[in-house]
């Protein structure tokens, strides 16, 4: 299953996602993970956590132990494509990280256009009053959040 996987093709990867399952999702930063969960009917993204990157085999690890405790049946990582649409070194980066993680677990791994997606939080943030601080503690579980719910917006419509 894996091999077609991550993919850009939401239809295949929501074809494929076993039915009231939760989505994970991931923005995946330099120095941090942030996490997502949908509930089992994939209507709603919450924030979970966010994790330190450290070495792929720990983070593969961390990342296992959550699929596996919230009953995880697929994921969805932000893909920060340039403005103009184009791959550079962040998505490069991203796709390895997906490609690797593809090969550590057998769910279907779709990757979503994240495109200001940090930037919308942080302003969304600002615009809640919430300190430095705090928006530094929570923009990645944040991020994740909005990355997965964009892709759970996009499935409801799928035919």
């Amino acid at each position: 299953m894996t091999s077609q996987f991550p993919t850009t093709d939401l239809v295949a990867f929501r074809a494929v996602c076993a039915q009231r399952t939760r989505l994970l999702g991931i923005d995946l930063g330099t120095k941090t993970i942030g996490l997502a969960l949908s509930d089992a009917l994939r209507t709603v993204a919450s924030p979970l956590k966010t994790l330190p990157r450290g070495h792929f085999a720990a983070d593969l690890a961390a990342l296992q132990l959550l699929i596996a405790e919230h009953a995880i049946g697929g994921i969805v990582v932000g893909l920060p494509l340039n403005l103009d649409g184009t791959v550079g070194p962040r998505a490069q980066s991203t796709k390895a990280f997906a490609t690797n993680l593809a090969r550590g677990t057998s769910l279907p791994i779709a990757l979503w256009d994240e495109r200001l997606s940090t930037a919308a939080v942080e302003r969304a943030m600002l615009e809640g009053d919430l300190s430095r601080a705090k928006r530094a503690k929570r923009v990645d579980s944040l991020a994740a959040t909005y990355i997965l719910q964009g892709a759970l917006d996009r499935m409801s419509r799928i035919k």
